[in-house]
């Protein structure tokens, strides 16, 4: 069976490659489907983290080891005894690794997809279900002011979510063509470019009721502390080891401080819903859609230059 081995290199950096022998799972048993995976779609942060030895990542005396991954639209090939709500030839969403067969029990982490939901657009449902999980989480409220820190394609499509949950969303990064994007969708009210002293030129203090961060740079969560308003709502997404921040700043704004878990069926069946009506776009996000075997190439360039890429959906 095909799936992909995260592997150490000999100058310390790490790899992920695609082996043609791993053991093919067995089952299905008890309320359990088998699925040949169609596409699966590579969830760049989580992903990236683990090849730079990141907070989720492996340590290195584990490699090599499975090479993970939480975005794979499969077709359901068998199904067991107790499975009462999927057959075979359904096509499912699941939260499940880039392989090429899994077994997986109906009630776990996974949604039928209509027939009308593109299936490389689903390949990326993970990554837009951990936004529809930050905006809900995040509790926004019809007009409120919502600065999101990161345009990658979590913070793009949180930026949508914000907008259809009537907050106004302010998207911020420092690279011009997610920027461009970000514009050429239109959810975001206001797009900011915030490299050089562009954060000190266009982000005021004191101005936002929540500031969302998916980009995790160290050192900015005094900025953004000091961006929202009093009793104001900070939500920490992005991995990283620690969170630091001035402690008399934190008081004096009487903020609150938020974390997310990880996304749940709901928020798969609640996204699902929100592209099925056109509320929400994949699509411009979906940069490279190339054949598994080109894997090698995909994640050196995720571990090198991971600003070349965007969504990513590897086919089977």
């Amino acid at each position: 069976m095909r799936t992909f081995s995260i592997q150490g290199l000999p100058d310390k950096r790490r790899q992920k490659v695609l082996i043609h022998d791993a053991p093919k799972p067995e089952g299905p048993t008890g309320n359990e489907v088998k699925t040949e995976t169609i596409y699966s779609g590579i969830t760049n942060g989580t992903e990236r983290n683990q090849l730079i030895g990141g907070n989720y990542a492996p340590q290195d005396e584990q490699l090599p080891t499975s090479g993970g991954g939480y975005q794979n639209v499969g077709r359901v090939i068998e199904v067991g005894p107790d499975v009462s709500g999927l057959q075979v030839g359904d096509v499912l969403y699941m939260s499940a690794a880039h392989s090429e067969y899994i077994v997986m029990a109906e009630d776990d982490l996974l949604i039928k997809l209509p027939d009308s939901i593109d299936r490389t657009e689903a390949a990326l449902f993970g990554m837009t279900s951990v936004a529809m999980r930050t905006c809900r989480n995040t509790e926004l409220k019809m007009g409120e002011r919502v600065l999101i820190v990161g345009a990658g394609i979590i913070g793009q499509v949180a930026a949508q979510i914000a907008a259809v949950m009537g907050a106004r969303a302010t998207l911020c990064d420092i690279n011009p063509n997610r920027l461009e994007l970000a514009k050429e969708i239109g959810a975001a009210e206001t797009v900011l470019d915030v490299s050089g002293d562009g954060w000190e030129k266009g982000v005021v203090d004191g101005t936002f009721d929540a500031v969302i961060d998916f980009a995790g740079v160290p050192g900015m969560e005094d900025q953004m502390i000091s961006a929202v308003r009093r009793r104001g709502r900070v939500i920490f997404i992005a991995g990283r080891g620690k969170v630091t921040y001035t402690f008399n700043l934190g008081q004096g704004q009487e903020i609150q401080l938020k974390q997310n878990s990880h996304f749940d069926r709901d928020d798969l069946e609640n996204l699902c819903r929100l592209v099925d009506r056109g509320l929400v776009k994949i699509a411009p996000l979906i940069r490279d859609v190339v054949p598994v075997s080109d894997a090698k190439r995909i994640y050196d360039t995720l571990r090198d230059n991971p600003t070349e890429l965007l969504g990513t959906v590897f086919v089977w």
